[in-house]
């Protein structure tokens, strides 16, 4: 006859698998994020970059449909990097939650082995008295026996 804790393994290992499946979950997420992350600074690098060369070309005499081309192309970034942004909050927001999936994942599987372990503390107390018990009836049979 299997004890109350063995029987738990089966649960204590299936809470196992949902915590790494949680895990896995949450460093996939944040490798999205830290993706979203390098596509923006690619974005913002990219428009420093563009501003400085506009800087340096505006010193002599630039054609006003030069400066309309590098507008209208700043604004353009301006955009992306504001949706890369968005985007990368959203990211943000799934690796929070992904974190909080783990975190509860984490505590069902703490919260299995401290109850495996009480079982087991219960089950130990149980033997020992059984034992004790078998002792003291075996005592009480040789005393009775003498007399």
């Amino acid at each position: 006859m299997t004890v109350r804790s063995e029987r738990l393994q089966v649960v204590l290992e299936l809470e196992e698998r949902k915590e790494q499946q949680a895990l896995d979950r949450m460093n996939e997420v944040r490798r999205q994020w830290q993706a979203e992350q390098d596509r923006l600074a690619e974005l913002q690098s990219y428009q420093q970059e563009y501003h400085q060369q506009m800087r340096q070309q505006q010193q002599g005499t630039v054609p006003v449909s030069r400066l309309q081309g590098w507008q209208s192309f700043i604004a353009r970034l301006d955009l992306l990097i504001g949706e890369q942004q968005a985007r990368a909050s959203q990211a943000e927001q799934r690796v929070e939650q992904a974190r909080q999936q783990w975190q509860q994942a984490w505590e069902r599987r703490r919260g299995m082995e401290r109850y495996i372990d009480t079982c087991r503390v219960q089950e130990q107390r149980a033997r020992d008295l059984a034992e004790q018990k078998q002792a003291d009836e075996a005592a009480a049979r040789q005393f009775s026996r003498r007399r």
